[in-house]
């Protein structure tokens, strides 16, 4: 028998459906590349007392290779004990990857470690029909909640058009979709399906759009469909970037959603600040090349992480990257967070 919402611990649907921030887990690393298991750990249990309504883990940026590893079930499992360490109930999504009989065996590991729902990735259907996506869909929802993923081609993205989505979002075991094309257009092709799909009750909306974080949580959506206007509103993000700063990162989630009214400038203003300071977590300069260092290296100053390792010993900083990442750090201090870090490392690390 597959999981659905209705099975969740009371309070997760509610914090799901409300908004929050969830970051997207790094994977620690020793100088070996074998995994770190402490520091690994103690990641997630900086995300949460930072006050993440949850934790993603076994996605981009915890590295696909994980897979080949063997290290799938393991880190999925040591988030799940930081989560079971506390007295709430964190959203727990595992990030599901490759054709159906993969996604479905990953989504059968993450149910068994008391996770809510996957994040299904659709990069190994480049290619694949639209019926064929679908059904692939259908498949994984019948084990799992899904947490539908619009992944941006620079990092290996399917491009979707609305008329899936809109069969998507008609899928009823799909309780959010994280948007992260990086393009408006597509962006709002998500936000149509979902409308036309009458599922805007039923599923939350999230940004992965890392370029434009806080507009996508300031702005109220209004589209008109069959002479009827609807506003939809992208309630929190699933982020990288969310995966460093992340005090910082939640209070600005929970400013924006705070907004009734008019939005104050300032606070609009934030929306070039923290695309400036992605540039530099993501190495935009070098075409996402050192995405996964970059945030690694934010970490390792602050004493989380031992090394910017990877699995893939190709992937690094660029030329010039940690140089962005000192100026960008230092033009908004208030976007980051090394005083939260570093008065309670120790414990996490304990």
């Amino acid at each position: 028998m597959g999981l659905t919402r209705q099975d969740w611990p009371a309070g997760v649907a509610e914090r799901l459906a409300k908004g929050c921030a969830i970051p997207a887990h790094p994977l620690a690393l020793q100088p070996s590349r074998d995994l770190d298991p402490r520091r690994q750990k103690a990641l997630s249990r900086y995300y949460l007392d930072a006050g993440s309504g949850g934790l993603a883990v076994g996605v981009h940026t915890t590295q696909f290779a994980i897979r080949g590893r063997g290290l799938y079930e393991t880190v999925l499992r040591i988030a799940a004990e930081a989560a079971g360490e506390r007295s709430d109930t964190p959203i727990l999504v595992g990030g599901a990857i490759g054709r159906t009989a993969q996604a479905v065996a990953e989504a059968r590991v993450a149910r068994g470690l008391g996770y809510h729902a996957v994040l299904l990735s659709l990069a190994a259907w480049k290619g694949a029909s639209e019926d064929e996506i679908i059904a692939h869909c259908q498949a994984v929802a019948t084990e799992m909640p899904l947490f539908g993923f619009y992944l941006q081609p620079a990092v290996g993205g399917v491009r979707l058009p609305l008329s899936f989505w809109r069969r998507f979002a008609a899928i009823e075991n799909v309780v959010a979709i994280k948007m992260a094309p990086f393009n408006r257009y597509a962006t709002l092709d998500v936000l149509r399906g979902v409308l036309e799909a009458g599922a805007e009750g039923r599923i939350a909306l999230y940004t992965g759009n890392d370029d434009h974080i806080v507009t996508d949580l300031l702005t109220p959506f209004t589209l008109v469909h069959r002479g009827q206007p609807t506003t939809l509103r992208i309630v929190g993000g699933l982020l990288g970037h969310w995966s460093v700063w992340n005090r910082a990162a939640v209070e600005l989630q929970a400013r924006c959603a705070a907004v009734t009214g008019a939005i104050p400038a300032d606070l609009l203003a934030l929306d070039a600040a923290v695309t400036e300071m992605n540039a530099a977590v993501f190495d935009v300069a070098h075409d996402f090349h050192g995405v996964i260092a970059g945030c690694h290296e934010i970490l390792r100053r602050q004493g989380l992480l031992e090394g910017t390792w990877c699995l893939d010993e190709h992937e690094s900083l660029s030329p010039g990257q940690a140089e962005l990442l000192s100026a960008v750090a230092e033009r908004y201090p208030h976007l980051t967070d090394d005083g939260f870090v570093a008065a309670n490392l120790h414990r996490w690390l304990s």
